[in-house]
């Protein structure tokens, strides 16, 4: 069925949502701030561009246009690191977690969706986890408790 995803979210029905983790040539991550407009989480800070998946589309296209989108990226190498099924405690998203990189170029994030963006590394997430935790989203507290924001980097070709 396709509908809008507001009325997806209110009907409580499953959907499908990617995160990715755009990772540049040091092993940085970057994190976008989220724009003061998003309907979920304004304002905080998430994994690199997250999204979801349009009808017909697959998830792995779904995490490359949302790259795109929102930090005009484009055609760097996707990992899957993780799956998570769709239950109350995901807001019924099926969720699909991507690493993706390392960046070749710098990202721009689009203003209409991001409001900021920085990489960061192990140590300085670990700090924001500790000191500004209520800055940061659910999936990015998720990503760095479950060790994969920093697990086998993606290497450069």
């Amino acid at each position: 069925m396709v509908m809008p995803i507001a009325e997806a979210r209110r009907q409580t029905l499953r959907h499908r949502v990617v995160l990715v983790m755009l990772h540049d040539a040091e092993g940085r991550v970057y994190l976008q701030k989220r724009g003061a407009n998003k309907h979920l989480y304004p304002g905080r800070w998430d994994l690199s561009a997250t999204g979801h998946v349009r009808a017909g589309e697959s998830r792995e296209d779904a995490a490359l246009r949302e790259l795109r989108e929102e930090l005009d990226i484009a055609a760097v190498r996707l990992i899957r690191r993780a799956e998570i099924p769709a239950t109350e405690e995901t807001g019924f998203a099926h969720i699909t977690l991507f690493a993706a990189g390392p960046a070749g170029e710098t990202p721009r994030p689009n203003p209409d969706e991001v409001a900021d963006g920085m990489f960061v590394d192990a140590d300085e997430l670990d700090a924001l986890l500790e000191h500004f935790r209520d800055m940061l989203t659910p999936a990015l507290i998720w990503a760095t408790e479950r060790g994969d924001v920093f697990r086998d980097m993606p290497a450069l070709p």
